[in-house]
């Protein structure tokens, strides 16, 4: 059987290709980094060729890699079946050469955080090409301290070093730390990245709220990181180098998965998964993943399978390995997690039936709007950024019992009832889901049909909660959303919640109070001067 000699073989005469597939016939004691015998004969390969040699070893001291590189480095390959698990290295060692006396370099110490490498090793070549200094350094496991640790340089004289023991007292310092960080069954822990290109506090607001998301998908969140930038990274968002440093970062903290603070595209998700052996999502991905765990209704969870394939279908690649990464877990539950990584006809396929479901629906929503409009009833619709309380100002109003909790997107399916004023006077008055900046293209398509029941709308309430730092940026948010829809025209009131958690007296935008009412949406007695309001505008 032919062994594989990675990297380039081009302008290599037989002899020396020869001479370079025989490597694979070396083999090192466990306790040696190399045997001596073979740091000779790479270090010759190397004089010869005048390029980087480099091996990959088991633990056993097998010769599982043999790698020509250029003349200042060497390509590790892919190697599927050393995975470094959870509080373990890969279980392979990289020996390779350096052409004049370069210690490690960073790409060689980059590698070893990447790929969890057991050790890392150059050997020098000397003016005349004998073997010079050979230069090591293996990963620590102290989150608190540097990723990696250099050793002090030697010869190939001194090469045993106990290696596989070593090996095993680190790894086993790894695993400890891993058990004292390790996410709770089902959980994730999650390293947070923004690339901003303006304002930087904008991007703190939307990392804070990116936090929230997280918390709302129970992912443990233990590390952000925020790049300001001119522009993103066409491929890497933040730029291979950056982006290097950032998982090294979340490797030391036990991340098993990166969140970006922005939607990816094709191109980014297929660079980063190929260079990261964790799982990626993005923003999009998460918001998708909190609506296919919180949709109840038929409607609701057709409107969001169609959402996760509109977004999942330019995205469907070939590589597996990379799209696994990508859809497990986190940004794969819900309804359409069985779906993701069928293949583009089938996809399209499932989106078509989907529209139809959804026009079906829809059919029936527009006769039920048909007879409320025979009985002449108004309809009164709460809109708001998610959480800020709409769901418990209808419960308060109505006497109902939905479910009004305090995460994000509690409120998928919107819920009509019944309201009877003091006069006697009736309205229908509806919650709807819950709006946040950024929110995805393909949730707006796909719940384009419910926000359209805002249309029928003779008053739209706008719930703004008054306690939360970043109400202003949110009121903004919801305003802009609704002129998007073409909603702005319709009799608008701004309901101020939360004003119990709140100093009135010293409130930063007093002026803007003066602009709506004030409420504790859990509190019925606060809700007297909003009700007359209501009744007077219907």
């Amino acid at each position: 059987m032919k062994r594989i000699v990675y990297g380039t073989l081009d302008g290599l005469s037989k002899a020396q290709i020869n001479r370079i597939e025989n490597l694979y016939n070396v083999k090192s004691p466990p306790e040696y980094i190399l045997s001596r015998e073979a740091a000779m004969e790479i270090a010759g390969i190397s004089r010869d060729i005048r390029r980087q040699v480099g091996l990959l070893l088991d633990r056993n001291g097998k010769v599982i890699c043999v790698i020509a590189g250029e003349p200042h480095r060497i390509v590790i390959p892919v190697t599927p079946d050393f995975q470094p698990g959870p509080g373990r290295l890969k279980g392979l060692r990289c020996i390779h050469t350096h052409l004049s006396h370069e210690s490690l370099t960073r790409d060689d110490l980059t590698d070893l955080a990447l790929l969890r490498l057991d050790y890392i090793t150059a050997i020098c070549l000397n003016a005349d090409g004998t073997p010079g200094p050979v230069y090591s350094a293996h990963i620590l496991p102290d989150p608190e301290a540097e990723p990696y640790s250099v050793l002090p340089g030697t010869s190939i004289d001194h090469l045993d070093i106990d290696c596989q023991a070593q090996i095993l007292e680190l790894e086993s310092e790894l695993s400890r730390h891993n058990r004292r960080h390790r996410p709770e069954t089902g959980r994730e822990n999650a390293f947070l990245i923004n690339a901003a290109t303006q304002d930087i506090s904008s991007a703190h607001i939307s990392m804070d709220e990116l936090k929230e998301l997280c918390k709302t998908s129970r992912i443990n969140v233990v590390g952000t990181a925020i790049q300001q930038r001119k522009k993103i990274d066409p491929k890497f968002v933040v730029g291979k180098g950056k982006l290097s440093e950032l998982i090294i970062k979340a490797i030391q903290n036990y991340a098993t998965m990166l969140v970006f603070d922005r939607e990816l595209s094709p191109s980014q998700i297929r660079s980063i998964t190929d260079f990261v052996e964790m799982k990626v999502i993005d923003r999009t991905q998460l918001i998708l993943d909190i609506f296919a765990k919180q949709a109840k209704s038929s409607e609701g969870k057709y409107q969001v399978e169609l959402a996760q394939l509109e977004y999942m279908l330019p995205r469907l690649i070939t590589k597996n390995t990379a799209m696994s990464r990508l859809t497990g877990g986190i940004g794969g539950r819900g309804p359409g997690e069985t779906k993701l990584e069928v293949n583009r006809r089938r996809a399209r396929e499932r989106i078509t039936r989907l529209k139809k479901e959804i026009k079906k629906i829809r059919k029936q929503r527009t006769q039920q709007k048909a007879r409320r409009k025979r009985r002449a009833l108004p309809v009164i619709s709460i809109v708001g950024y998610t959480n800020a309380g709409k769901s418990t100002l209808l419960n308060t109003l109505t006497q109902s019992r939905i479910i009004a909790a305090n995460r994000l997107f509690a409120t998928l399916d919107p819920s009509s009832r019944r309201l009877r004023f003091p006069r006697d006077k009736e309205v229908i008055i509806t919650d709807t889901v819950g709006f946040i900046q950024n929110l995805p293209k393909e949730l707006l398509e796909a719940f384009h049909a419910t926000l359209e029941e805002l249309e029928q709308a003779d008053v739209i309430l706008h719930v703004i909660d008054i306690s939360n730092p970043r109400y202003m940026q949110q009121k903004e948010t919801v305003d802009q959303l609704l002129k998007s829809l073409n909603l702005d025209k319709i009799p608008m009131l701004y309901v101020f919640n939360k004003m119990d958690r709140v100093d009135l007296d010293n409130f930063d935008s007093p002026w803007l109070l003066n602009q709506g009412i004030l409420i504790s949406a859990h509190k019925k007695s606060s809700l007297t001067p909003l009700v007359e309001k209501l009744e007077a505008m219907v």
